[in-house]
């Protein structure tokens, strides 16, 4: 812990009114750290400020760790602290938007089904990864091979994916004449509302068809874009957060400073005015949502793959690196930027410092590993798009070919330093395998890397089936592997940085 920052916390604001005020209006899937520290958090500071009654229940679907956080917010009152850190300066809140929360393990799934098919509830919102949706990245419909959606569909009233709970309280909704609800993805997956609706009705019309149509004619799908950068928690950070307050929170979270929500207003059956405590509530999300996929999330992703191989444990240690800074600042201005349209004075430059000013916050201890999970699902919104407009302007993208080189490099499953990665991705053994066929080349034996890189760029659920027909492409991303494998992370980033002092 800093060693000021006892003196510099704010004093905790503990809610002036208890969870009798609250009507269960919302109920969340996925209440993990992100969640408790956004969404939940905005809704709090309405509270504070208006007479709403807006409440939560939160439910967690999948692990024990999950029932544990359960069973603690139940310990609690509902109530948990969310710790933002700023270079030393802290301030705390006690969050006290929570009405009850569940869990299939603790309270079983008719009775979260029930709890969702409530008259009083108009919301059912939920933040998950993009594997949560159970899509196919392929075809872009519902996954029925999926385990879960299997599961779903052997016994709908017992389900196991979010999109399962879903489908089953809409069901009971429809089948006893209740009014509609807001289907609200929370989440980083782009167009999210657009695929939860294309799940759920799949879901739907595998089962009824009647329930389809009143799903498509009366249930609302708004997208939503979020940020705030919240790290996993870590028992670092929880005893930390004991010290300040003086007593153990266990479903404590810490956050940066900055928050931003975006809601395309589009709802069934009414909604928090979120707007009065710094949502914005637009008719279209998709230029904002394109605008930190590719700048914010691509930057991420960036030093998530090229910081953790350098030897970097968390983004704000990479940023300490003048060559690191440098790149992806250019990344973000040069490669990212113009591939954007978005409304008129929007400032692509302010948003690109004070993401430089957000990455840099060393009170954030927001891992590489992290951020460099599931990255088979995040390349195609993150960079592939952006590469592609840059190849058909026939505009320069060597920072985006170094991260895909670094992706690449990284799935391998060592380190710089022979050591093993736990790669966390759906398709770890596709990776495995390919390894396994070629092993890690020298780079110096061009054919050999270039038949590993070919291989990856092969996996068309992830690159399609354009990119690996550009030569010009295939060779750039050749070239950025062979490089990371001379040189090493560290080195390849410098380059690039000198490059960009001298263009």
């Amino acid at each position: 812990m800093e060693n000021n920052l006892i003196n510099n916390i704010k004093p905790a604001l503990f809610p002036n009114w208890t969870a009798e005020r609250l009507t269960t209006r919302i109920v969340h899937l996925g209440c993990g750290a992100f969640h408790r520290a956004h969404q939940a958090l905005y809704t709090h500071h309405l509270l504070e400020q208006t007479g709403s009654d807006w409440g939560y229940c939160e439910v967690n679907l999948m692990s024990q760790q999950g029932a544990l956080l359960v069973e603690n917010l139940k310990k609690q009152s509902m109530r948990y602290t969310v710790a933002e850190k700023n270079q030393g300066v802290t301030t705390l809140n006690i969050i006290g938007s929570v009405k009850e929360a569940m869990h299939p393990l603790i309270d079983g799934a008719q009775a979260i089904i029930e709890k969702m098919a409530r008259p009083d509830v108009a919301i059912f919102s939920l933040t998950v990864t993009e594997k949560g949706y159970c899509i196919d990245a392929a075809t872009g419909q519902l996954d029925q091979n999926n385990p879960l959606i299997i599961a779903d569909l052997a016994c709908p009233t017992s389900p196991r994916s979010a999109i399962g709970y879903m489908t089953a309280a809409l069901k009971l909704r429809f089948e006893r004449q209740l009014s509609p609800v807001t289907i609200l993805s929370c989440d980083n997956v782009r167009k999210n509302g657009q695929i939860a609706r294309q799940a759920v009705l799949e879901l739907a019309r595998l089962q009824d068809e009647k329930l389809a149509q009143w799903i498509e004619q009366r249930v609302t799908f708004p997208c939503t874009m979020v940020d705030r950068i919240v790290p996993a928690v870590s028992e670092e950070t929880l005893t930390e957060i004991v010290q300040l307050l003086g007593w153990k929170d266990a479903c404590a979270v810490a956050c940066e400073p900055f928050r931003q929500w975006v809601i395309e207003d589009n709802f069934a059956n009414g909604r928090p005015d979120w707007d009065r405590v710094g949502a914005q509530f637009v008719e279209d999300v998709t230029p904002f949502e394109t605008m930190k996929l590719r700048i914010l999330n691509g930057a991420h992703s960036f030093l998530a793959y090229l910081g953790y191989l350098g030897g970097y444990a968390h983004i704000s240690d990479a940023m300490t690196n003048p060559d690191y800074r440098r790149a992806v600042h250019a990344l973000m201005l040069n490669e990212q930027a113009p591939t954007l349209s978005m409304p008129e004075n929007t400032d692509l430059a302010s948003y690109v410092e004070k993401l430089i000013e957000r990455f840099s916050n060393s009170s954030l201890k927001h891992q590489t590993w992290q951020i460099a999970m599931d990255g088979s699902q995040k390349l195609p919104q993150r960079w592939l798009d952006s590469v592609q407009w840059h190849i058909e302007k026939g505009s320069d993208y060597r920072h985006l070919a170094l991260g895909i080189a670094a992706w690449m490099r990284y799935v391998s499953g060592v380190d710089e330093q022979g050591q093993p990665i736990d790669v966390r991705d759906p398709l770890k053994a596709v990776f495995a395998a390919i390894y396994d066929r070629h092993g890690l080349p020298v780079a110096a034996v061009k054919e050999s890397v270039k038949k590993l890189v070919e291989e990856l760029l092969a996996i068309e659920s992830i690159f399609g089936n354009k990119l690996i027909k550009n030569r010009d492409f295939v060779e750039n991303i050749i070239h950025a592997y062979q490089q990371l494998l001379g040189v090493g992370a560290r080195r390849a980033v410098a380059i690039l940085s000198v490059q960009d002092e001298n263009r």
